[in-house]
């Protein structure tokens, strides 16, 4: 309780952002709230998604609050809201205009496009906002009470070969669920431990350099691993674009439809969709690397057949513009985002985008390390990075509130982003994350760099390899070197560490068997 109300006072008495009438806003708070706005403005724009705004974002946050311990918590504040935000307003294109922004949001256009089109938007938008944050809210829940057990218990029973395993089994298990095949996934995944080793280590010249003086100081993370996840995912879209590959829009809703809010019977009736759905998605949310389509496909398919059992002659079949369609995919992906965040606290493992640049700031600004020593509660005085990680749940409860309160009205008011064309969108966010990656690194070197790994980007996306677990590889790469080394020395050199416990020999062996079961299943829809 102590480290719960030292969170809170982290949050509500840091450094004010600015003053009103005499009294500071903390930046905090203040950073959620616009972080929110931003969020919901991104998901409702076809094209963009929360971890494309983050990834622009980060680097001027970081320029703005500095790389010192009290920047932490306003920065992680922006970035939970945009999170937030555009898991809300990612629901606003799909159903006003039959454009999916995202994967998942596919499945929303399925039921919200007919009910707009049978003059009910502002009925479909209220349920996919009450579902969305439903899922997210109960998400946040089972993030709050499983990470620190879950740290707890890994820092108590696992010792360094069984920190080493269980990272090459994340890592196995992100390159097996991602992609059209498990092969894929692998490669990328050596990729990113190959680019990541450049110019590490602990030799007396810098490895992999070739001897080339543009690459004795390595990749700079950022450059990279923006370069990778926005510049590639640029490139694709407007060569997808100018090919005219892309569809044009939807046809536009009505611009009035009466007085159609949640009628009494739609929350009774959504209800158990909104619960079954977030307990699939906190399910695999938790799971690195498996995101939130299959937990939408899933929590729409099984809503569809509990649906046709129950239903009455007067509720419309999924796919006609069912309310209870709507509840069972945003309930679903909203739920992800909040387990997401379960292996980056507790093990210090990203399984999306989002956990990417959360990490990234925390290794960018520094004092918090997400991880099992996070949970340490038998520090010897305060442990700082606790209370960092009880002010960004607290950070999450406060951006749940907005979301209940004002998200709403937000997320409708934002339905005129869905008409942005996304040509002009685009250049435009092409020269803002340059401006952010050379604001917080001003070389030219680093622009390269960006370019440089944009193309890779670009190529993995032509070839279909998953680029997210690149991304992941490069992240934990020196995470594994570092155990891999220690648990070598603390068994006395021996070569077989791996299988000096049985838990880690599980953890291999699991490795191991997720790729046989992963090579040998179906490749399509996998991932």
């Amino acid at each position: 309780m102590d480290y719960i109300l030292m969170g809170i006072g982290a949050v509500f008495t840091g450094p004010d952002l600015f003053t009103l009438g005499g009294f500071g806003i903390p930046a905090a708070p203040a950073m959620l709230f616009l972080g929110l706005l931003t969020g919901i403005a991104v998901g409702a724009t076809p094209g963009l998604a929360g971890p494309m705004a983050m990834a622009v974002s980060l680097p001027i946050l970081i320029s703005i609050f500095g790389v010192r311990t009290e920047a932490l918590l306003p920065v992680f504040g922006f970035l939970i809201g945009i999170m937030k935000g555009a898991t809300v307003g990612g629901a606003v294109p799909a159903i006003l205009f039959n454009i999916p922004g995202t994967p998942d949001a596919f499945m929303t256009t399925l039921d919200g496009h007919p009910m707009t089109k049978r003059g009910m938007p502002k009925r479909a938008l209220k349920v996919a906002h009450l579902s969305s944050v439903s899922g997210d809210t109960l998400s946040d829940i089972a993030l709050f009470v499983c990470a620190p057990f879950l740290a707890v218990l890994v820092e108590r029973f696992l010792d360094l070969p069984e920190k080493t395993a269980l990272i090459l089994l994340s890592l196995t298990f992100i390159a097996a669920v991602m992609g059209s095949s498990v092969g894929k996934g692998l490669i990328a995944i050596a990729l990113g431990m190959l680019a990541s080793m450049v110019a590490t280590g602990q030799d007396f010249h810098p490895r992999l350099a070739l001897g080339l003086d543009a690459l004795s100081h390595g990749f700079p993370m950022v450059s990279a691993v923006l370069g990778v996840l926005i510049l590639g995912e640029i490139f694709w879209t407007l060569d997808d674009h100018w090919r005219g590959a892309k569809a044009g829009k939807g046809p536009i809703a009505a611009a009035t439809d009466g007085p159609d809010g949640l009628r009494p019977g739609d929350v009774r009736r959504i209800v158990p969709h909104i619960l079954r759905s977030s307990f699939i998605g906190t399910v695999i949310g938790a799971l690195p690397g498996v995101g939130s389509t299959l937990a939408a496909t899933l929590g729409y398919t099984l809503g569809r057949k509990v649906h046709a059992k129950k239903k009455t002659p007067e509720q419309a079949d999924f796919g006609d513009g069912a309310p209870e369609g709507i509840a069972a995919t945003e309930a679903a992906n909203s739920a992800v985002s909040g387990a997401n965040l379960i292996p980056v606290l507790s093990l210090g493992i990203p399984g999306n985008a989002a956990a990417v640049f959360l990490i990234l700031a925390a290794d960018s600004i520094g004092g918090f390390n997400p991880g099992p020593g996070v949970f340490n509660f038998t520090y010897p005085q305060v442990n700082p990075e606790l209370v960092i990680a009880f002010g960004i749940f607290t950070l999450m409860a406060l951006g749940n509130l907005l979301n209940w309160t004002i998200g709403g009205v937000l997320m409708r008011a934002m339905g005129v982003m869905s008409r942005v064309p996304i040509r002009y969108l685009l250049p435009v966010v092409l020269l803002v994350t340059l401006t952010a990656i050379y604001v917080q690194d001003p070389r030219l070197g680093a622009l390269w760099t960006a370019f440089g790994f944009g193309v890779l980007g670009y190529l993995f996306r032509c070839l279909r390899i998953p680029h997210l677990p690149f991304v992941i590889a490069f992240i934990l790469s020196g995470s594994l070197e570092n155990t891999a080394r220690q648990a070598f020395s603390a068994t006395g050199g021996d070569p077989f560490f791996l299988f000096s416990s049985w838990v880690s020999t599980c953890f291999v062996a699991l490795a191991i068997l997720t790729v046989f079961l992963a090579g040998r299943a179906p490749g399509e829809g996998r991932g």
